[in-house]
């Protein structure tokens, strides 16, 4: 039975000491869902029989079949810490704690779930596999949750495999354990914010735990230290510190040493593998071998009984049953969770800096820090989650301060939302507020700062993400930024044509269902849609036949890939060809001249480390120290294109010309709409800085509008990066493969036959699996995964993520080459002419 209602968690709200936002994340496959279960059977919404077998948090049922989790979600959890456990020193006196708890997918196409769910909390659990260890899923969502400024805690998982099916030796166990957390805290020292303090995990701190999710069981030291320290008669912190690394006990003296060897030669056991492992042991292979009196004679010695009905089982069934019963698994999570984990009230002082956009000694940012109830609204949704209506949405996200209510007047700030101005916001009414419980919501009338939150009634307004505030002056919460890209992109169509309306409807509602996913309509007509990789698209597309077109069907094109336009730059700068344009009225000439940027600037903008919004001087000032960008062009840098915010530059580099400020707007528009669709195939543009040399214009104002500026610049970019060796840019996604060494020779064939690159390759120590890691171009990875289990028979496990752009070799303006072929076919699949504009017959006349 639920052990709680919802006004006995509607009273916790308001004690954000008494909270804890967390999500669950790993690499796919490493046991986040089952361990959840645990964690819902302890808050009594599952039976705990069932738990490791229900995967609650799985809520749809293409997530049952696969066995993967595929959106994140959300479940708020009541639970009563145990007596004999002492309270964190910053909670209340109350032994009730609220956890608002989101477990992420860990399959690398859905990692824009995993930043979806970072962002609303405040503490993360790490799982990971003890036979695999930190695989390149696990690494990716601890840089994740480290940039958000959130503390993880992390649970060494499967030790039912290391028991059973490695039939490991307790040594063994203890040097791979070893290796895991050591694995793991070089990620986190690599990305870690000195805001955040000291973040490696440890044991002995309490901040690791070892747990069989699918068994429900699991344990801490200080839940062993705490039952030896009764024993002994010693001190649990003591204790605790003894049960990890080098320490030694000697059962004929009685006494603890820190080398492995006695005075007389004896072997001594380590602590851990005595104290730990060797009783775990000896439970589970009294279990399987069906000796359950011997087992019972052991329980009663750990004041665990068996009742008639646990006596009937055997083997598994009966080892899981024990485990559960000594060793809960809730108990040691919830333990872990509330203790070394953050409450809002905490989280939100070293976060808020980090979230919020405008100055922090304004009113909403001073709420935000002190998670203040009563302070202005602050709210960010996160992601839209599909309601149990038909086509409408449930916003989900979190109060940073203030109280959201039903019926409250807000404004919604959508992504593009500029402070000051009225593109995108919107003014209205909240109608229902609620409480995510899974696949349930819990209808509720209010709630205040630091906890989780469904809205209904704003899926109108907003189509990923946005802020929610009551307050006039309040600047907006940062965006998110996602650690892939949507590279992998498809056409699709209706079989029907009178089903248009549906599909572009249809659309619509995935592009608001999806944090990731883009949805575009190109000039030639085709609808395309945009995902991280083949699984994620196959996903989309599945959700939008079968639930946003009411499985109307579609005629789905190849899958395609997005190229970027770059130029490498004449070899001799001096000769830089600066191309002229002049206007349709002819009073006015632009003189404009590309080149790469410095290397490194592209990532810095899409890093977020250098934008639009800084201080012009202070930009300036690192362009050129970090990467060498003339002190001159960076300091006049009129735009970021496209969108504003892209890694292209627009610079002045005019001396002495006057009515620059009257055509800027002009021309910045001309950069916009150019980089957005360059001219060797449409696509956009990337690492190109276009430099305006000289202007010509007309005395009087009416001859130098838009209407001749803007088609002129535009023609002149166009000029100026075919002028500039043009090139084509491919992504190109890092795969990390596991399999047996025998099959490393084929998975290089593979690989070198699709264009693909070896780097790294290295035995997973204490395992017979080899890794390998290789850089493979996206569009030489559709069927690949299928082409890898055929070539290896099944034995090798791909894992693909966006990694960078890569220069395809060859000229695309000759024919004859990779680049051109790939200019081709996406010219002509945009309905383009064939042949790329030519310039030749321009140099004649230089």
């Amino acid at each position: 039975m639920v052990n709680f209602t919802v006004d006995q968690m509607r009273s916790l709200m308001d004690t954000p000491e008494q909270i804890r936002n967390m999500s669950v994340i790993a690499h796919v496959d490493h046991g986040k869902s089952t361990l959840t279960d645990s964690l819902v059977a302890a808050a009594g919404i599952i039976a705990v029989t069932a738990a490791g077998d229900t995967r609650l948090t799985d809520t749809r049922q293409d997530e049952q079949d696969r066995c993967i989790t595929i959106k994140s979600t959300g479940i708020s959890l009541f639970f009563h810490y145990p007596l004999e456990l002492d309270l964190p020193k910053d909670s209340g006196d109350s032994r009730d704690f609220l956890v608002n708890l989101i477990d992420s997918p860990g399959h690398v196409d859905f990692s824009s779930e995993v930043t979806a769910a970072l962002r609303v909390t405040d503490g993360a659990l790490v799982v990971v596999d003890c036979v695999e260890g930190v695989c390149v899923q696990t690494e990716t969502v601890l840089r994740q949750a480290l940039a958000e400024r959130i503390k993880p805690v992390m649970t060494i998982n499967k030790l039912d495999r290391a028991f059973l099916e490695l039939q490991l030796e307790a040594e063994e166990m203890y040097q791979t354990f070893t290796r895991v957390i050591e694995t793991a805290n070089v990620i986190m020292a690599t990305y870690q914010d000195p805001a955040l303090g000291d973040v490696q995990v440890s044991p002995q701190k309490g901040t690791v735990a070892f747990s069989a999710g699918l068994h429900g069981w699991a344990f801490t030291l200080t839940r062993f230290a705490r039952m030896y320290a009764k024993k002994f008669g010693v001190d649990v912190e003591k204790m605790t510190h003894r049960l990890w690394g080098d320490s030694f006990f000697n059962r004929k003296t009685k006494k603890w040493s820190k080398s492995d060897t006695d005075a007389d030669g004896t072997k001594l056991e380590r602590a851990f593998c005595e104290f730990i492992i060797k009783p775990v042991k000896k439970i589970i292979e009294l279990a399987m071998s069906d000796q359950v009196e011997a087992l019972e004679k052991l329980l009663a010695g750990l004041d665990v009984t068996l009742n008639n009905e646990d006596k009937q089982l055997r083997q598994k069934p009966l080892m899981k049953r024990v485990l559960q019963k000594w060793l809960p698994a809730d108990q040691a999570l919830l333990e872990m969770m509330v203790t070394h984990l953050p409450s809002p009230a905490k989280a939100q002082k070293y976060r808020t800096e980090l979230l919020y956009e405008g100055p922090m000694d304004d009113v909403a940012a001073t709420a935000m820090r002190n998670c203040d109830p009563k302070g202005p609204l602050m709210l960010y949704v996160s992601k839209m989650v599909p309601a149990t209506d038909k086509g409408r949405f449930i916003a989900f996200g979190r109060v940073f301060s203030g109280t959201v209510r039903t019926g409250m007047k807000v404004r919604i700030y959508g992504p593009n939302y500029e402070p000051g101005e009225k593109k995108d916001l919107a003014v209205k009414n909240i109608q229902r507020t609620m409480l995510m419980m899974g696949r349930r919501t819990e209808a509720i009338e209010s709630i205040p700062a630091g906890n989780t939150v469904g809205l209904v009634g704003l899926d109108q307004y907003l189509v990923k993400a946005g802020t929610i505030t009551d307050e006039d002056t309040a600047f907006p919460i940062r965006n998110m930024k996602y650690s892939v890209s949507p590279v992998v992109r498809v056409a699709v169509e209706p079989k029907n044509p009178s089903d248009l309306p549906k599909l572009v409807e249809g659309l619509k509602r995935l592009a608001k269902s999806d944090p990731l996913v883009e949805v575009s309509m190109e000039e030639s007509g085709e609808h395309i849609i945009a995902g991280a990789g083949e699984l994620h698209l196959e996903i989309c597309l599945k959700d939008l036949q079968d639930d946003f077109m009411n499985g109307a069907e579609i005629r789905i094109g190849n899958p395609v890939v997005s190229f970027r336009e770059t130029v490498e730059g004449v070899p001799n700068p001096e000769s830089t060809a600066v191309c002229l344009s002049k206007s349709p009225n002819k009073h006015n000439r632009l003189y404009i001249y590309a080149d790469p940027l410095p290397e490194g600037v592209a990532k810095a903008i899409e890093d977020g480390k250098v934008t639009p919004r800084d201080d012009v001087k202070t930009r300036a000032k690192y362009l050129h120290e970090e990467f060498g960008l003339d002190e001159d062009a960076a300091r006049r840098i009129w735009c970021f294109a496209p969108d504003t915010t892209g890694c292209n530059l627009l610079m002045d580099r005019t001396k002495a010309v006057q009515f620059m400020n009257e055509i800027k707007d002009s021309c910045v528009a001309a950069m916009q709409w150019a980089t957005k669709e360059g001219a060797l195939c449409d696509e956009p543009m990337r690492n190109i800085g276009f430099h305006i040399a000289d202007v010509t214009l007309h005395a009087d104002a009416i001859h130098r509008g838009g209407g001749q500026i803007i088609p002129t610049c535009r023609r002149c970019l166009y000029g100026a990066q075919l002028m500039a060796a043009p090139r084509l840019f491919e992504p190109v996604f890092m795969v990390d493969i596991t399999c047996p060494e025998q099959c490393v020779g084929a998975i290089y064939g593979l690989l070198s036959r699709k264009r693909g690159m070896v780097t790294e390759e290295q035995q997973r120590s204490g395992t017979p699996l080899w890794i390998l890691k290789a850089f493979l171009p996206v569009v030489e990875s559709f069927g690949f995964t299928a082409d890898l289990r055929s070539a290896t028979s099944g034995q090798a496990f791909p894992q693909m993520i966006f990694s960078h752009w890569d220069v395809v070799s060859g000229n695309p303006l000759e024919t004859g080459n990779l680049a051109y072929e790939f200019c081709k076919s996406t010219r002509l699949r945009k309905g383009l002419k064939e042949a790329i504009p030519d310039i030749s017959h321009y140099f004649d006349k230089l």
